[in-house]
C-alpha cells in the first residue's frame, strides 16, 4: 500500500514539475515577445526623426541577422512567418517608398546626414499570426 502511494506522489509530483516548467517557458516567451515589440512600439506612438529611423532600421535588421533570415537575390529579406521584420519607409520629397534594406546599402549615415531634422511617422504596423512578434512596419516622412 505505501508503494502504491509513493508511485502515486512521484506521478503526481512530476506532473506539477512539468506543468510549472512548461507555464514558465510560455511566460519567458511572452515577455520576451513583448521586449521585443515595445523597442519598435515606442516609436509608434510619435512622431520622431530620421535618426531614429536609423535606430528602427538597424534594429530589424540586426533580428534579420540574429535569426538567420535569408535575402532574395535583389538583397531584400524574405519574410517568414516567425521572426522577420521588414521596414518600408515612404519619403514624400521623392514620392517614393524605399525598403530598409535599400536604405541601409545607401548608407544609414548618408541617410542620417540628410534626414536628421526630418519628422517621420508609423502608420502600420503588423505581426506575425504565429508568434505575436512585430512583422512589418510602414513609416511617412511628414515634414
Amino acid at each position: 500500500m505505501k508503494k502504491i502511494i509513493c508511485i502515486i506522489c512521484v506521478i503526481v509530483i512530476c506532473i506539477v514539475l512539468s506543468v510549472t516548467y512548461a507555464y514558465s517557458m510560455y511566460t519567458k516567451n511572452k515577455n520576451e515577445v513583448k521586449r521585443f515589440n515595445n523597442d519598435f512600439l515606442t516609436y509608434t506612438e510619435t512622431e520622431f526623426y530620421g535618426n531614429e529611423l536609423a535606430t528602427i532600421i538597424n534594429l530589424a535588421i540586426d533580428t534579420n541577422e540574429a535569426y538567420n533570415i535569408q535575402k532574395d537575390s535583389n538583397g531584400k529579406y524574405i519574410e517568414d512567418d516567425s521572426y522577420s521584420v521588414r521596414v518600408d519607409i515612404y519619403l514624400s520629397d521623392t514620392e517614393k517608398e524605399y525598403s530598409m534594406e535599400l536604405i541601409n546599402s545607401g548608407g544609414i549615415s548618408d541617410f542620417v546626414n540628410n534626414y536628421s531634422n526630418i519628422k517621420f511617422k508609423c502608420t502600420k504596423v503588423e505581426y506575425h499570426k504565429r508568434t505575436g512578434r512585430i512583422s512589418y512596419i510602414y513609416i511617412k516622412q511628414i515634414s
